[in-house]
């Protein structure tokens, strides 16, 4: 079981602008998105492909500040982009996101209206505690499909539990199939991040709607929010 989530000093030394909202879910439920949920998960999308319209996510300060945050740990920005990049771009391309699942959907429908990077991290899938560090390329990352695990790149920021399983790679990029939400999922942790001007403000505010949408849409689960660092 996780009990902690934080950042290694090393990160917050090079990223002091990191701010995170932290929500805690267990006792969930878990499986094909509501009706009224899902529906909001497309209005959501509508509105937000009207704004990309007129400024491509690229555009964005939160989008640019993890651009930035990318290419400071070596990362190539346009070769890797942040979750909520990844979606925003998907939208403006092909106008809509699929749904997958409840949580899965959740997670997303606050990501593309914030413009921030949420995950939906599947305990059962952890090893105690969860830091946010730099990679020293021992660590062991298995992608989404795949057979064998990976190293990650010496430097670049990971998830990495007690035993040393990348649960995300380049930060915000990619999670990995062990982390990743399924029907059967039961605990989660969701996380959301910034680090542009406004961060604090707007990680709060996504946060408090992740609390609201799951108290809405899973009321017997149990919730435990905070703000990092």
């Amino acid at each position: 079981m996780v009990r902690v989530f934080r950042y290694d000093r090393a990160v917050l030394d090079r990223y002091p602008a990191v701010h995170a909202g932290i929500v805690r879910a267990s006792g969930l439920t878990n499986g094909p998105t509501p009706p009224e949920l899902l529906q909001r998960y497309r209005t959501a999308q509508k509105e937000v492909a009207e704004r990309l319209a007129a400024t491509p996510p690229a555009g964005l300060p939160s989008i640019a500040a993890w651009r930035r945050a990318f290419a400071a740990f070596g990362a190539k920005p346009t070769q890797y982009r942040s979750a909520a990049e990844a979606l925003l771009r998907r939208l403006a391309k092909q106008g809509d996101i699929p749904s997958i699942n409840a949580l899965v959907d959740l997670g997303n429908l606050v990501s593309i209206r914030y413009a921030l990077p949420v995950a939906v991290v599947d305990l059962a899938g952890i090893d105690g505690d969860i830091t946010v560090r730099f990679a020293t390329g021992t660590e062991r990352f298995t992608d989404l499909g795949a057979a064998d695990p990976v190293a990650p790149e010496p430097g670049e920021v990971v998830f990495v539990d007690r035993a040393g399983v990348a649960c995300a790679r380049r930060w915000c990029w990619r999670q990995s199939a062990q982390s990743a939400t399924r029907e059967p999922t039961t605990d989660a942790l969701v996380v959301v991040e910034g680090l542009h001007d406004g961060a604090e403000r707007d990680v709060a505010a996504a946060r408090e709607e992740i609390v609201a949408l799951l108290g809405e849409f899973q009321p017997q689960a149990t919730l435990a929010a905070r703000a990092l660092p």
